[in-house]
C-alpha cells in the first residue's frame, strides 16, 4: 500500500509538471479556439504533455523497479544475500554477483527498450 501510495504521488507530480510545462500560448490558443476546458486537455495539452512525460515516466519506473523487490517474491536483500550465500559456497563472487547483476539487468532493459520504441512512436526528441 505504501509503496502504491508513494509511486502515485510521484508519478501524479511528473504528468503534473508535464502538463504545467505546455506554453500558456498553447492554452490561449485553444481558448481563442473556443474549445472547452476538457477539449483543449484532450486535443492540445495532453498529447504534447505525453510526449514530455515518457522520458521522466520511464525513468522513475525503472528506478522502482531498482529500489524496490524485483518481484513479490525476489527482493534486493534477498537477491544479494542469496548471492552472498553462493558466492561463499563455491568460492565464484564474479560469476554470482554477475548473475545477480544480469538479473536486475533482464528487468529493467526491457522496460527500458520498451520506452524507446514508444519515444520513437511518438517522434519525441530530446
Amino acid at each position: 500500500m505504501a509503496l502504491t501510495l508513494f509511486t502515485s504521488a510521484f508519478l501524479a507530480e511528473i504528468w503534473r509538471g508535464c502538463v504545467q510545462s505546455i506554453a500558456r500560448g498553447q492554452w490561449e490558443a485553444a481558448e481563442s479556439l473556443a474549445l472547452t476546458r476538457l477539449e483543449t486537455l484532450r486535443h492540445v495539452v495532453l498529447p504534447q504533455a505525453l510526449r514530455i512525460a515518457v522520458a521522466p515516466t520511464v525513468g522513475f519506473s525503472v528506478q522502482v523497479v531498482k529500489g524496490t523487490a524485483v518481484t513479490s517474491i525476489i527482493g534486493f536483500t534477498e537477491l544479494t544475500k542469496t548471492g552472498s550465500m553462493l558466492a561463499n559456497a563455491t568460492f565464484e563472487p564474479f560469476l554470482v554477483y554477475g548473475l545477480v547483476a544480469l538479473g536486475y539487468f533482464a528487468i529493467c532493459y526491457p522496460l527500458s527498450l520498451a520506452a524507446h520504441r514508444l519515444e520513437r512512436r511518438l517522434n519525441v526528441t530530446a
